[in-house]
């Protein structure tokens, strides 16, 4: 049978790869350590298991499309108007509910690069034109984000701290970016990993967004509330924002079970984040003896480290593949390397203090 052309399907497929989950390897002694998806290594708490299993019993129904009981949540976490807040299927969900309500030809979507990897597709999905601006230092350069604002512009993400390099823009610079950014330019900083956040200099972007329209604020419950299971996400913006991004959710987007589990979750936040404050200690235990090796590792404000390893990077990510640990690889760049269980960073670091470097 001939290969026909299937000119139903979009051209702009041809050039946009498929998004690569973290993958999971197994060593030759059994060994399986997962640091490659910025996971927390730490199971749901006793309450939220709790909650999941009592919603489980209406999977027969369909999940309020409002999320009433956790919007009313949120807004009382973070102090603001329930009609300033957005849901999603995880923050990559309601990315793509931005972009819906802002994208098309001729539109552009500024972000610095490399950042997160699920800008560039989808933007490009979206039909928009991405504008990549390199990063300076690993860190982003908001002077040249600024710069290249044109009156087509439409977007700007702003991921801070930014993965894959774990660094934050301070307070100063920040504002400054956001005071010379035109109104016609939606802001959005990305802030899935603030909850990891150390440097007082680092501000929270929810206090930023009050007194400025053209700026919102992207969360995440899959990285510190480990909740990536069941992916919700969630925006803080001004009314004419989340109402836009509420009216492009799929409906349902947000499950049942990831309501029920969200909601205990900010109910018992105080014991989630001194989780987190593990996680933190382990960053920088992990980091230190990167240093003390010899490596270079940029501050790091998220819950992974990043290397610069450049045209070595695919052979360091094999050799942590053959000792049963995944981290995530960027040919050519360098990896970023996220922050698990202790065991699982000491089999890490054993790696890393054998590899033979060339500088």
């Amino acid at each position: 049978m001939s290969e026909r052309k299937t000119s139903y399907l979009r051209s702009v497929l041809d050039s946009i790869p498929a998004y690569r989950p973290g993958r999971r390897v197994v060593g030759p002694d059994g060994r399986s350590a997962k640091l490659s998806s910025n996971e927390s290594p730490f199971g749901p708490l006793p309450s939220v298991r709790a909650a999941v299993a009592d919603a489980a019993a209406d999977l027969n129904r369909y999940p309020d499309p409002a999320a009433t009981e956790l919007t009313a949540a949120l807004a009382r976490r973070f102090e603001v108007p329930e009609d300033h807040v957005a849901l999603g299927a995880g923050s990559v969900g309601v990315l793509q509910q931005l972009l819906e309500t802002v994208a098309e030809p001729g539109v552009e979507v500024a972000y610095a690069w490399r950042s997160f990897e699920a800008y560039p597709l989808l933007v490009g999905l979206s039909g928009a034109v991405p504008v990549q601006v390199p990063l300076r230092g690993e860190t982003h350069d908001l002077e040249a984000l600024a710069a290249a604002v044109t009156d087509r512009t439409r977007l700007l993400f702003v991921c801070n701290p930014n993965n894959p390099t774990g660094t934050a823009v301070r307070e100063d610079e920040l504002t400054a970016f956001l005071d010379a950014v035109p109104d016609h330019v939606l802001v959005v900083l990305d802030e899935a990993y603030r909850e990891y956040v150390r440097d007082p200099r680092v501000p929270d972007g929810v206090r930023l967004y009050r007194d400025r329209p053209n700026v919102a604020v992207l969360r995440t419950f899959s990285k510190a509330y480990g909740l990536a299971a069941l992916r919700v996400g969630f925006l803080v913006g001004h009314p004419h924002v989340a109402e836009a991004v509420r009216k492009t959710m799929v409906p349902f987007a947000v499950n049942h079970l990831a309501q029920a589990a969200a909601v205990a979750s900010l109910a018992a936040e105080q014991e989630l984040l001194e989780r987190v404050e593990e996680t933190v200690k382990e960053r920088e235990r992990v980091r230190g003896a990167l240093l003390a090796d010899g490596w270079t590792v940029p501050e790091t404000e998220a819950n992974f480290v990043w290397l610069r390893l450049g045209e070595d990077t695919l052979d360091f990510a094999a050799a942590c593949e053959r000792a049963g640990i995944a981290i995530r690889p960027f040919a050519g760049e360098g990896a970023r390397v996220s922050i698990g269980a202790p065991e699982d960073n000491d089999a890490f670091l054993e790696v890393a203090r054998a590899y033979p470097r060339r500088n």
